[in-house]
């Protein structure tokens, strides 16, 4: 039997979750579910807040293009939020989608906007942010939704971070070497982490300074080859969570 139910669709929930609660669906919410989906009464739907796990709930629809949620039982408890700080240069719109989700799906617990000196523009949508963040877990089955963080300058992200968490800082400039043995050199132990990926002109070398500076960084290689940023946010996030994170 499987673990995880991949078959019913999962919706985030801004109410409290509990059995026996019926909840009315959003009209974007219902048309989802009764029109694209095309779902009957009673056909499971699973439910999360990022509060009190997931929940499976029986549709109820009362009407061509409405319906309601009849909450029957907890399938899963609340985990702990990911405490992975994830901070990056805002890219353009498509791709600044692309690597938020990706980094919602490799176990970020906060996405962090940083503008640099080369950042191409320091207009970003928070609400934009959010929701593709809330997509990214309704797909892919992730029960805590990032904490999304207020853009701020470079200076002011690298203040804001606890002095015992690890920066790894994604530097182009970085000697080419084992990235594993990289992180398992800088780490002792399994510390609180931040990853940090620039814009797509680099860093500054004021800037590069500046990050080297901060105690318990180090600066990371992706290899020979000169990565996009949001392919950067792949890589770099499937190798601290290897080395370091929830997927040792």
């Amino acid at each position: 039997m499987a673990l995880y139910d991949f078959t019913a669709p999962r919706l985030f929930i801004e109410a409290d979750l509990a059995e026996g609660r019926v909840l009315p669906l959003e009209r974007a919410q219902a048309n989802y579910l009764l029109t694209v989906l095309r779902k009957s009464e009673g056909e499971p739907v699973l439910l999360f807040n990022g509060r009190d796990g997931e929940w499976r709930a029986d549709l109820v629809p009362n009407g061509r293009k409405s319906a309601d949620l009849r909450i029957v039982a907890r399938t899963r408890p609340q985990p702990a939020p990911p405490d992975l700080h994830y901070l990056f240069a805002p890219l353009k719109t498509g791709r600044l989608d692309y690597m938020a989700q990706k980094a919602v799906e490799m176990g970020a617990g906060t996405l962090r906007p940083v503008f640099t000196r080369f950042t191409q523009g320091e207009r970003i949508k928070l609400d934009r942010l959010r929701a593709n963040a809330i997509e990214a877990a309704e797909q892919c089955g992730i029960l805590a939704i990032p904490d999304i963080a207020e853009p701020v300058r470079l200076p002011t992200a690298l203040d804001a971070l606890e002095p015992e968490r690890l920066l790894v800082f994604c530097d182009e400039d970085a000697p080419v070497a084992d990235p594993v043995a990289a992180l398992r050199g800088a780490a002792g132990g399994a510390p609180p982490l931040a990853v940090l990926v620039g814009p797509e002109g680099g860093f500054h070398e004021e800037e590069r300074a500046l990050i080297a500076a901060r105690p318990n960084t180090v600066a990371l290689s992706l290899g020979p080859r000169i990565l996009r940023a949001d392919t950067a946010a792949v890589a770099v996030m499937a190798l601290v969570q290897a080395v370091l994170g929830d997927a040792r």
